[in-house]
């Protein structure tokens, strides 16, 4: 690793490491997150119909969403714990596919899209989990189901 590096989290000898945010001031921060989970059509319709053997799927997946936001420190390594003010998520239900959003807010040293992140992939994977059963097909794949185009669409520090 050259001494010029822009990466972070590492030490001069280029060992991981986590960053000293201690002397920064906090700042309100927030940051948008989104993905999307596919699948058929048939599921999209029950999930809307909250018609899923397991309960209704947008609710768990919110839930889900919301505790991984709150969680993020204790599953990505580098991360730092941070207090949330505020966790918004919503749904974009089409015909073969579910967009989930996630909104964090904070008032830290750091920012928190890896929070907003964190939700978006674990709200998609309680969606995946509630209906894998409705999207496996005879050989046991899922050849519809799959989660994409997850990214941080928005960040801002600094007002509110």
């Amino acid at each position: 690793m050259s001494e010029d590096s822009d990466l972070t989290h590492t030490d001069p000898d280029g060992s991981v490491d986590m960053v000293d945010v201690g002397d920064k001031p906090a700042v309100n921060r927030r940051a948008v997150a989104e993905g999307t989970i596919h699948l058929q059509a048939e599921t999209v319709a029950a999930i809307n119909d909250t018609d899923v053997s397991k309960g209704d799927v947008i609710a768990t997946a919110r839930i889900g969403a919301i505790q991984a936001v709150k969680r993020t420190w204790d599953t990505i390594p580098m991360c730092h714990q941070i207090p949330i003010t505020n966790i918004n998520t919503s749904f974009d239900i089409a015909n073969e596919k579910i967009t989930l959003m996630v909104t964090v807010e904070t008032t830290a040293q750091t920012g928190c899209e890896m929070e907003a992140l964190n939700g978006v992939t674990t709200g998609l994977n309680v969606i995946w989990d509630m209906v894998k059963s409705a999207e496996k097909n005879r050989d046991g794949q899922y050849p519809t189901t799959r989660i994409t185009d997850v990214k941080v669409t928005s960040k801002q520090k600094g007002g509110k």
